[in-house]
């Protein structure tokens, strides 16, 4: 298992990798690692938890409250990944995904948006 500080260095490196646009945006957010997902959780393969009202979803009276949360999971992050590198890039996928959730897309959203970087992506590499 890669050390916790490594691990959190990638998180780190996600959220720098977020357009400055949309970092600014990152109110009230908090977003920290845990080795594994709580136990009724350990069923599924859970790699990321956004908790929290979604950005869009603030009113104007949204205020003095506790900071939404994202967790990363360490655990089952590594588990999916046969080497640092791509740790690396699972972890910046699942914090975008988060990300994503904070500013109110929704799961079927995302998975779209991710098949088409995704496809993207491997269309550069091939030419």
């Amino acid at each position: 298992m890669m050390s916790r500080e490594k691990f959190e260095a990638f998180v780190e490196k996600a959220l720098s990798s977020l357009p400055s646009n949309f970092r600014k945006r990152l109110k009230n957010l908090s977003i920290m690692v845990e080795s594994w997902p709580p136990g009724r959780d350990r069923g599924r393969l859970i790699l990321g938890f956004y908790h929290g009202v979604p950005y869009p979803h603030r009113g104007p009276f949204y205020g003095n409250v506790t900071p939404d949360l994202i967790v990363i999971y360490q655990g089952p992050i590594e588990s999916l990944c046969c080497s640092e590198e791509e740790v690396e890039e699972k972890v910046k996928e699942v914090v975008l995904h988060e990300i994503g959730h904070y500013f109110g897309l929704k799961e079927a959203d995302l998975v779209r948006l991710e098949r088409e970087i995704s496809s993207k992506g491997r269309r550069k590499r091939s030419s």
